[in-house]
């Protein structure tokens, strides 16, 4: 058994502390940020639990149980997706919320972070079953949620259609307003977003040309020829298989909760998307060889992208990624231990919430549109979204050089401030877009003051 397993097998996965490891890490290289107002930044505003039964589709009587986290409205509104999933816990939407909160920022929207789910198999319950729990617990979140309090979005098994009815729901409840702005992700013709659903893996593909055009990576300055594996072929991976090919990308490796399929000579993205339809699963496509979910992460790429989960590069496995770079599409894929990994071997890593940002700078956009009854055209969306994600990454490569090229006079700030720790070293692309985050939060909080 390696060093590395047994890192992975001790390391703490609970994605809040993780999240929480990632500020302190961040946080160090801020020697003048008051230690009590980061616990402050840190720490979610407030977690509701509802508990709630639907009458299904079967017959019987079944209780859920959802959660709803703001965890920052100091530069905005919340923001964040609602998941259904078996896996939903407080702690997953403590840190799923907190990682709102910097995504915004890091891209520089006016929104904090929020973040909600339901204890649910989706594929196990009915069309009509979904409905009901979505109209029930939107109903039980009443007030919690609104267009300037807190905004939901699709997330992890979620879509446009249970978006109509979060909308919906909470229309019913507050007639005689504008509101089509409590939920983004809609469908367009009732207030969505065009361009909204290519959002996240759009915005991810912007952000990785850009960081190869300031050669982060080989200095190749585009992605003619390199080759992709992506983990996750669902909304985000799925689209992001497409995007990445036209862009020129060779897709080695896809897979989905089943497993996945490599063809080194490159995948055809819409025969996997036909497949996947007709089967329900990328497994079986021909011309291919059928692998499971760990052999993605550890196919012979240039580029690797998470687009599911969280917790899937971690201490015990990162040593097989063979990428020059991990895109993060999926929110928390790499635990810190796999990020130590990645440091000593040379891996550039695009943190989530850089890579992944694109999703809410377009919700952002939405919503906008629906305050002002506005509908802009898909060009006008992405040339927005691309030059906010270029300004996003230039400013999150531009904080890692100038912290690496000032780590002395750091040093001596945190001696001056009597800060007992061992020296600083260089910052990752992830500690770098922490500092943004951070300070954009704390600036703001500074300048409206700690009320009352």
């Amino acid at each position: 058994m390696t060093a590395a397993t047994v890192e992975g097998q001790n390391a703490n996965l609970n994605p809040f502390f993780i999240a929480q490891r990632q500020c302190d890490a961040a946080a160090r290289y801020l020697p003048q940020l008051d230690p009590g107002l980061l616990e402050f930044l840190k720490r979610p505003d407030k977690l509701i639990t509802v508990e709630f039964p639907i009458a299904t589709t079967s017959g019987e009587v079944r209780n859920f149980v959802g959660y709803r986290c703001l965890h920052s409205r100091i530069r905005g509104p919340g923001k964040g997706g609602i998941r259904y999933h078996p896996d939903v816990t407080p702690d997953e939407v403590r840190a799923l919320a907190s990682w709102m909160t910097w995504k915004c920022a890091v891209v520089n929207v006016p929104f904090g972070g929020a973040k909600g789910g339901v204890v649910c198999d989706p594929k196990s319950l009915s069309s009509e079953d979904l409905k009901h729990i979505t109209r029930r617990f939107i109903a039980e979140l009443d007030n919690n949620i609104g267009p300037y309090t807190d905004i939901p979005a699709p997330d992890v098994n979620t879509n446009a259609q249970i978006m109509a009815l979060v909308y919906d729901t909470y229309h019913m409840m507050h007639p005689g307003q504008n509101n089509l702005g409590v939920v983004t992700g809609k469908p367009v013709h009732i207030g969505g977003s065009l361009g909204r659903r290519e959002a996240t893996s759009r915005g991810g593909l912007f952000a990785t040309l850009r960081a190869l055009e300031r050669s982060t990576v080989g200095g190749t300055g585009d992605l003619t020829g390199l080759r992709v594996a992506i983990q996750g072929f669902g909304n985000v991976g799925g689209l992001a298989a497409t995007l990445f090919h036209e862009a020129g990308a060779r897709i080695v490796a896809v897979s989905d909760s089943r497993g996945g399929i490599a063809r080194p000579d490159g995948l055809d993205p819409a025969a996997v998307h036909a497949h996947k339809i007709d089967t329900g699963s990328v497994l079986g496509l021909g011309g291919c060889t059928d692998i499971t979910n760990e052999d993605v992460l550890a196919t012979e790429c240039d580029i690797l992208i998470p687009a599911a989960l969280e917790n899937q590069l971690r201490g015990d496995n990162a040593s097989v990624v063979k990428a020059t770079m991990v895109v993060e599409l999926a929110n928390g894929p790499t635990t810190p231990e796999a990020d130590a990994i990645f440091v000593d071997r040379g891996i550039v890593v695009l943190p989530d919430i850089l890579a992944n940002a694109g999703g809410v700078t377009v919700s952002y956009y939405e919503w906008v549109q629906n305050n002002k009854n506005e509908q802009w055209t898909e060009a006008e969306v992405n040339a927005k979204l691309q030059d906010a994600m270029g300004r996003a990454t230039d400013c999150v490569l531009d904080k890692q050089r100038a912290v690496n090229d000032g780590l002395d006079a750091i040093q001596a700030a945190r001696v001056e401030r009597g800060v007992p720790e061992a020296p600083l070293g260089p910052i990752d692309l992830r500690t770098a877009a922490f500092i943004v985050a951070i300070e954009r939060v704390a600036h703001v909080a500074l300048d409206r003051g700690i009320w009352p």
